[in-house]
């Protein structure tokens, strides 16, 4: 997975997002365009997706405290963050892709509709706590995924010279008294 993204984003940087082709894509990384399509779907997909989308439902309860969601956001951030590529060199692909996510309106909308999965996702973790309903669990995931993002965007917009998990934490900062931290 790792390796088609960092072939995708070498193409990306170099051409540019919408001169590349899935083909192009999957020569460069060495596998079929088939083998591109069944890991990610489209393009845009290729740069929004992550391990967290492959989850089961319990591989997502370990990662996801649920009377901690903004902690368990963070630790992820930072782990993501650390990430570099195969060479140990340049950041990982999650961190070159994100400048993706707030330049190219195609994968502006990937983003945001994954985020709308994840949160589908999340919403009924928290619920399960007893501490929410159904609606209250789904609006605070919803703040905290949606949040996420603007988080991100933010970073991005100033520069990306401050540590990721550190907009995050700031960001995120007001939702805490959901939770009651």
């Amino acid at each position: 997975m790792h390796t088609v993204q960092e072939r995708a984003l070498d193409l990306f940087d170099a051409k540019g997002f919408a001169a590349v082709t899935i083909e192009e894509i999957a020569a460069a990384a060495e596998v079929s365009p088939s083998t591109v399509y069944r890991l990610f779907g489209t393009k845009e997909g290729i740069i929004v997706a992550d391990e967290f989308d492959n989850l089961s439902d319990e591989q997502l309860a370990k990662v996801v405290d649920p009377h901690d969601p903004i902690g368990s956001l963070i630790r992820s951030v930072r782990e993501y963050d650390t990430g570099t590529n195969e060479s140990g060199s340049e950041p990982g692909p999650w961190r070159r892709s994100l400048r993706y996510h707030f330049t190219e309106p195609s994968v502006r909308r990937a983003a945001y509709a994954s985020a709308d999965r994840t949160s589908q996702r999340l919403s009924p973790l928290l619920a399960s706590t007893g501490r929410f309903t159904q609606a209250q669990a789904k609006v605070a995931t919803n703040a905290l995924v949606f949040g996420y993002l603007a988080a991100l965007e933010q970073w991005f917009l100033d520069g990306g010279d401050r540590p990721v998990a550190a907009y995050v934490d700031e960001a995120l900062d007001p939702l805490r008294a959901v939770w009651g931290d």
